[in-house]
């Protein structure tokens, strides 16, 4: 393998942000800090204010655009989604965003943007009502434990190398590494690259637990409830015994990311930090060649930007993948999303020919006369059973579907399908 620090030298170079850049997020920071705690003195509410994400952690990485966490820690009881609302009335440019708590995106310049995120003071864990509430503990843990630059630096990289792949962030629609997570994994591991030979180790469920809050493997499958042990990654809340970190991790997409860490260990390069675009036309080509069909599609919801939005457009893309699936072969496809009320979805697929539909049981006379109605069948096992052509291409198929399913593309947030 080639020597590779380096590569990683020359990858910290560019994705660290620049000074000015920590100067100006700086400056717009403070000047908001004190012009908000000038708010909350004279609306006489009992809260803490504290910077928290990657700024506050030093694990920020160079990006088109950047945001900046701001918790509202209170002590009040009530909806503290109206109570940030009164405090931030009358500054200009801030956005309510919907979620399981209301939180609130203030625009700054062209390249920066402020979510004012509002969270209960908690003294234990299990009196949290929302994952944010865990926040404040999980800032203090990264920076009491992560002093060191060469960890911080690691850290960095192992972001923007996730990012670079599609499997940063938790969010339902990518179902990747949260920040958070990579924080730890780095910490626990050591480096990135004893990180990347770790993760390609992984065969079967992997549990991790920094600070020994559980027993043993054994107690922690045992106390954890099944919902947060889907992930192939068990990394347990150093802050929460019973949080797993990386329960939004999907199998396909830690699979994926299992593949591109092999490759980066077996040719380390600059390249694999850089986001892959997909050349839709080479797809296209290639699939032509093989007499294969080749559907572009763009989607639009109504549904607010981001999570939410995003993972609408992804469960109508499974969907829909799965009503294909049914007379194609799909040999390709892919889901991409741009972070506002838009995706893009491309299939290579291949025409099934025929396919098999299976009927009732042929005791079941009823229903057998009505499953053979203008059919050609047969009977296997005591079923009944038909052949169908599939004398149409992948496209009328999609048009057709898309003019009888109105109803549910509208219940599924839908706002248009076109090629």
């Amino acid at each position: 393998m080639k020597n590779i620090n380096p590569i990683l030298k020359e990858v910290l170079e560019r994705i660290n942000p620049s000074k000015e850049e920590i100067e100006f997020i700086e400056n717009k920071l403070n000047k908001f800090l004190e012009n908000l705690n000038s708010r909350i003195k004279k609306l006489k509410l009992d809260l803490q204010v504290f910077v928290g994400g990657s700024f506050a952690k030093n694990t920020l990485i160079k990006k088109g655009k950047y945001d900046i966490d701001i918790f509202l820690r209170f002590n009040e009881s009530g909806d503290l989604s109206v109570l940030t609302k009164k405090i931030l009335k009358g500054i200009k440019g801030v956005e309510e965003v919907h979620g399981s708590r209301d939180y609130f995106r203030v625009n700054i310049s062209d390249n920066l943007f402020f979510e004012i995120v509002p969270v209960k003071k908690v003294a234990n864990p299990r009196e949290s009502d929302n994952i944010t509430d865990l926040s404040y503990s999980h800032v203090n843990y990264v920076r009491k434990k992560i002093k060191s630059q060469k960890i911080l630096d690691e850290i960095k990289i192992a972001k923007a190398f996730c990012h670079a792949h599609g499997c940063y962030g938790a969010e339902s629609y990518v179902r990747g590494f949260s920040g958070y997570g990579l924080e730890l994994l780095i910490y626990y591991y050591g480096s990135f690259e004893k990180f990347l030979k770790a993760i390609v180790k992984i065969k079967d469920k992997e549990v991790i637990d920094l600070e020994k809050l559980h027993k043993n493997k054994s107690f922690v499958l045992m106390d954890l409830n099944s919902a947060k042990l889907q992930a192939p990654i068990v990394l347990i809340d150093p802050t929460f015994k019973n949080r797993n970190v990386l329960a939004a991790l999907s199998v396909e997409t830690f699979r994926n990311f299992q593949k591109v860490c092999e490759r980066f260990l077996k040719n380390p390069s600059v390249k694999l930090f850089e986001i892959q675009k997909l050349d839709l036309e080479k797809i296209k080509r290639d699939a032509e060649k093989k007499r294969y069909e080749f559907i572009l599609l763009y989607a639009k919801t109504n549904k607010q930007e981001g999570d939410i939005a995003g993972s609408k457009l992804l469960k109508f893309y499974n969907f829909l993948t799965r009503e294909l699936e049914e007379f194609f072969e799909i040999k390709k496809r892919g889901f991409g999303y741009d972070d506002a009320q838009n995706a893009q979805y491309f299939f290579v697929l291949k025409n099934r020919k025929e396919i098999i539909l299976e009927g009732p049981s042929v005791k079941d006379k009823k229903n057998v006369e009505r499953f053979k109605k203008g059919k050609k069948t047969f009977v296997k096992k005591g079923k009944i059973y038909s052949k169908k052509k599939i004398n149409f291409s992948a496209r009328e198929f999609i048009a057709l579907w898309k003019n009888s399913n109105k109803k549910l593309m509208k219940d599924m947030s839908i706002l248009s399908l076109r090629f």
